[in-house]
């Protein structure tokens, strides 16, 4: 088995023309780069070099063999660098798995300034429901997902929570309650309500509180993402009871929001599948998040 300073005193020893130049290039000494070339000669089977009056001639066979170990260097220092990128979190590739308006807002800035300090990292954002979310930490399909506080650890994740939440109601420009700071839920009885699809986490807890206080909602349309809730929002199509990180997506010309009471809260969480720790790139990424999360906190959206 060669021996990589081996290689390296016979490289240099080869482009420099002799041996006391290819010490000074290893910072070695004439007698150790001597008996490296030595060492090679003896484990390539073959001749490397004619010994005139005490001087080393290379071989044709050397020159040929050369080739080959300027090519074998040349991919030891690109797996070094390759290695320190590694370990600094500068290189890698990352698959995040988030609820769509996660994807709409923080997590579009936190990628942004991820990428300006790991350029040559790749990150890979699936928009998914919680359901396939969970099913993605369960079988290990994601590096990091961020969704709402649920029993993640059933689903083979660790979860851990970012921010508290608290529902908003968004009504059109102009509604009646529109200037009204806090709206009582029994208020929103005979509203047009334009809601998540049904299984959505926050649709199932709109869904349970109305029933808690015997309120029978009207529904006039449903979406997969509170993007295009709040599209039909700013329509005057209904109202509707959204994440307050939608407040990034609302035209203020268009749409109001408020509070509501009883409120309806929950946490934002990140998760990360069991036994699968993360990478010094998946660090750097989650630390991304928590800054946009400490902006959104410091803006009032969650606490």
């Amino acid at each position: 088995m060669f021996k990589t300073r081996e290689l390296e005193a016979f490289d240099a020893y080869m482009r420099l023309g002799g041996v006391k130049m290819a010490a000074e290039d290893l910072e070695a000494s004439q007698p150790m780069v001597s008996r490296l070339l030595s060492s090679l000669e003896e484990k390539v089977g073959f001749d490397l070099f004619l010994r005139k009056r005490n001087r080393l001639a290379p071989t044709p066979e050397a020159f040929r063999f050369h080739q080959t170990v300027v090519r074998h260097l040349a991919g030891l220092r690109s797996l070094e660098q390759e290695a320190v990128a590694i370990s600094n979190g500068q290189v890698g590739h990352l698959v995040i798995a988030a609820q769509p308006i996660f994807c709409d807002t923080f997590l579009l800035d936190a990628l942004q300034s991820f990428r300006e300090t790991h350029p040559l990292a790749t990150v890979q954002i699936v928009d998914v429901g919680m359901a396939e979310l969970l099913r993605m930490i369960s079988e290990q399909r994601c590096d990091l997902a961020f969704g709402i506080t649920l029993n993640a650890e059933a689903f083979g994740g660790d979860a851990r929570a970012l921010a508290h939440c608290a529902a908003h109601c968004i009504l059109p420009k102009g509604h009646p309650l529109g200037d009204v700071e806090e709206i009582p839920l029994p208020r929103l009885r005979k509203e047009w309500f334009i809601d998540l699809a049904e299984g959505s986490p926050l649709r199932q807890r709109v869904d349970h509180m109305m029933e808690t206080i015997n309120v029978d909602r009207p529904i006039a349309a449903e979406l997969r993402t509170l993007h295009g809730v709040v599209r039909l929002v700013e329509r005057g199509v209904g109202v509707a009871i959204v994440d307050p990180v939608a407040s990034q997506l609302l035209d203020p010309e268009k749409v109001t929001s408020h509070r509501l009471i009883p409120a309806i809260t929950w946490d934002i969480a990140q998760f990360v599948p069991q036994g699968r720790p993360l990478s010094a790139v998946g660090l750097a990424f989650a630390e991304a998040v928590e800054a946009e999360i400490d902006r959104l906190k410091l803006a009032g959206v969650v606490s």
